[in-house]
């Protein structure tokens, strides 16, 4: 007897093993494509997963059938489904887990495939005649718009409001819905293509061309560094690839690090394509997400702009990936599974055999590193576009010196000047909340979180809506502040420190003319909040507080000066990366000034005016800075000359990470890895675990996989793995 045949399934669960299902009843396992989602009983529940080949039972093994089958063709397949294992051999990770995270949320649930037919409204015979004589109003108005065929993201992006003036339209029998092809299939200008292209030619100097004429003459994978300074016209060259790549009617995808970032460069990217641009973050719902990355997997979506999760959007016509701010932490999944986006896409355009475009102003190190060691093609943009000067950067020395909410005399004189000369003021503290710390004045006493702080290393929780509220930004434990202190019983408490609100409420006090915009986590949950806030603000005169969500590629082109505060948190860390993350933040929210015809001032206080990173970068700028810190890594064997893994275990006893970490030393003793640990993690203790971990380093990469091959299936089958919770980070970027 023929054993039956059996469809082999990966499932999200966190076990390196692929699980055997017979088919759904009535339906062949041969029926069932690979890459395809299947439902399936699992334990007591039912869950989502994905067929990735198909087997025979064994004898006398017993199986469960499969629940049902939920797509005729498979969802992830050829270029992409290939991408995807070589990211499961990289990151020692299980496949379920990591497909699983490539689909949408909503694809991911199981939940049926969205209706991706691009729609879009016509008046229709009755609503030529009645156009003539209608009243003026809102629905005249779009009437007068749809004598054309607009298509329905069009009126999103160009017609706020649209949708209420189209009920009257269609009440009264004057409008009718269409649809169209793929924007593949439509000629520019036609049904549904979206807004026309600028008619303003773009004019490069010699820098960009050369720049734009290397991407575009890129034939194959080709990766690329583009190096330019803030305000250089990095956008412009990704337009011009871009523009070039749908020419040959081709996909573009592009990479950015924030969610702030989306809306301005879509508007950008729309105006200049003259094609609909496609969003993905996660800002968007889930039916929103699950739709572009089928419109992308359908070669509908030509242009797809997008944050970290963006990277797995199918892309069967691609000709283009770019990641603008390659070197931004964000990249970086710091839970579940720990991907590095641009890496990912570096992998991904190698499989495809396109170019890649990594833009920065201050690139990483190790990016640097590869395009001076010749891996990537290196074009450098040194001079701002247009008419636009790098700003002027003084540091001042705050010792001694009185100071109001963090500003000094001289800042808050600095930004009463540019206001009044009718500019804008960003004041950047990367701290967000009223305080860093509440204090006993009397006794001492301080606010720390239950569940992350230990004797040894108390954790403070941050003081928020102006002293009303405790929180710990770690785990986020929150509380009421106290009326009282809690030790001595003493109502000395204060508020130590400055965060963005304590700041915002001085300024709104001093300068209570002009609008002054807080832009931090607090203040931009809802959707398109931080643009939202921007355009609030426009060109008037006014002041942006803001945390690092304002240092990445935003266009302010009416601010003339930037007023850093509270950097020498950064100058003294144990991070190895602390010295390159605070260079390229100091350049990157400097950057933000001068950045039209107005020249811009950027002034950074600190109580550490020699420090040696401040001089240098003062003086010789972010590449001088990376010079040195490259030779400083080299002669440490820390990345790029040395090649980093991290394993972390936590549980609620302190000798269960212990136990399980010395396990995983054992299994990778003789391998010829360097094995640092176990030691507490620089963290200890957070949301009430106790943490541990396990630091490894190898000058080559494969003798650090190979030995995590052998070491990783070990470690899920041991006894010690069930009483922790554990992760494995290559490439860490943290190591908190």
């Amino acid at each position: 007897m023929t054993a039956p045949a059996t469809l082999r399934v990966a499932l999200p669960v966190p076990l390196p093993r692929l699980f055997d299902y017979l088919p759904p009843p009535g339906l062949d396992a041969a029926a069932v494509a690979v890459g395809a989602r299947l439902r399936v009983p699992f334990g007591q529940r039912e869950v989502c997963g994905l067929v990735v080949g198909h087997g025979q039972a064994e004898p006398g093994v017993e199986l469960r059938a499969a629940l049902a089958a939920l797509d005729g063709a498979p969802l992830l397949q050829g270029e992409l489904l290939t991408s995807l294992r070589w990211l499961v051999a990289y990151l020692h990770a299980p496949l379920g887990e990591v497909l699983a995270a490539a689909l949408p949320a909503a694809l991911r649930r199981g939940e049926p495939l969205p209706d991706i037919t691009r729609h879009g409204w016509v008046l229709n015979e009755a609503g030529r005649t009645a156009l003539p004589a209608m009243r003026a109003g809102k629905p005249k108005a779009l009437a007068g718009l749809l004598a054309e065929a607009r298509a329905e993201d069009w009126l999103d992006e160009s017609v706020p409001g649209w949708r209420a003036p189209l009920r009257t339209l269609r009440e009264r029998g004057l409008v009718e819905r269409v649809k169209a092809g793929s924007e593949a299939e439509t000629g520019s200008g036609s049904l549904l293509r979206g807004s026309e292209p600028d008619p303003v030619p773009f004019s490069a100097n010699t820098e960009q061309q050369l720049a734009i004429e290397a991407i575009r003459s890129a034939d194959g994978f080709a990766p690329f560094l583009l190096d330019g300074v803030t305000g250089s016209g990095k956008t412009e060259v990704y337009l011009q690839a871009i523009a070039e790549c749908l020419a040959r009617g081709r996909q573009a995808l592009v990479l950015v690090p924030e969610i702030g970032l989306t809306p301005q460069a879509l508007a950008r990217f729309r105006a200049r394509l003259g094609v609909p641009v496609h969003a993905l973050h996660s800002g968007l719902n889930d039916s929103e997400r699950a739709a572009t990355w089928l419109a992308a997997a359908s070669g509908q979506a030509r242009v797809i702009v997008g944050t970290r999760s963006a990277v797995f959007v199918p892309l069967p016509e691609a000709g283009l990936v770019v990641v603008d701010e390659e070197h931004d932490g964000s990249y970086k999944q710091f839970d579940g599974i720990r991907y590095h986006a641009r890496d990912f896409a570096i992998v991904r355009a190698r499989a495809l055999a396109v170019p890649v475009v990594l833009g920065s102003a201050t690139p990483s190190l190790e990016t640097l590193h590869n395009a001076r060691c010749g891996r990537y093609q290196y074009l450098r943009l040194r001079q701002r576009a247009g008419a636009a000067r790098p700003p002027q950067v003084r540091v001042l020395d705050v010792r001694k010196r009185p100071l109001h909410a963090g500003l000094s005399e001289e800042s808050l004189a600095a930004i009463r000047a540019a206001l009044d000369g009718g500019g804008q003021v960003l004041v950047f503290r990367n701290r967000r909340g009223y305080a860093p710390v509440l204090l006993c004045h009397d006794c001492g006493w301080s606010a720390h979180c239950p569940r992350c702080s230990t004797p040894e290393r108390p954790t403070a929780m941050t003081v928020h809506a102006h002293g009303k509220r405790l929180q710990c930004h770690h785990c986020g434990h929150r509380r009421p502040s106290p009326p009282a202190c809690p030790d001595c019983a003493s109502l000395a408490l204060q508020p130590q420190g400055n965060g963005t609100e304590r700041i915002e409420a001085e300024l709104q006090a001093r300068f209570d003319a002009v609008p002054v915009i807080r832009i931090d986590r607090g203040s931009t949950g809802q959707r398109d909040g931080l643009q939202k806030h921007l355009d609030a603000l426009g060109n008037r005169p006014g002041i942006l507080i803001g945390t690092q969500m304002l240092a990445k590629g935003h266009d302010l082109g009416n601010l003339v000066l930037v007023v850093v505060v509270g950097i020498d948190e950064g100058l003294f860390s144990a991070d190895f990366r602390s010295g390159e993350k605070l260079a390229q933040l100091l350049i990157q929210v400097a950057g933000r000034a001068g950045r039209a015809e107005r020249p811009g001032t950027v002034l950074l206080q600190t109580h550490h005016p020699e420090h040696p990173l401040l001089q240098t970068l003062v003086g010789g700028g972010y590449h001088a800075f990376a010079d040195g810190e490259l030779a400083l890594r080299e002669a440490a064997d820390f990345p790029p000359f040395a090649h980093l893994a991290l394993l972390r275990a936590e549980a609620k006893q302190a000798e269960h990470p212990l136990q399980f970490l010395q396990l995983a030393k054992t299994l990778l003793a003789g391998s010829g890895i360097d094995i640092h640990g176990p030691l507490p993690a620089p963290m200890p203790r957070r949301a009430g675990y106790v943490r541990s971990q396990l630091l490894l380093a190898a000058p080559a990469r494969a003798a650090l996989h190979a030995a995590l091959d052998v070491a990783v299936p070990a470690l899920y089958a041991a006894p010690e793995a069930r009483r922790v919770r554990w992760s494995l980070d290559v490439d860490p970027l943290d190591l908190y």
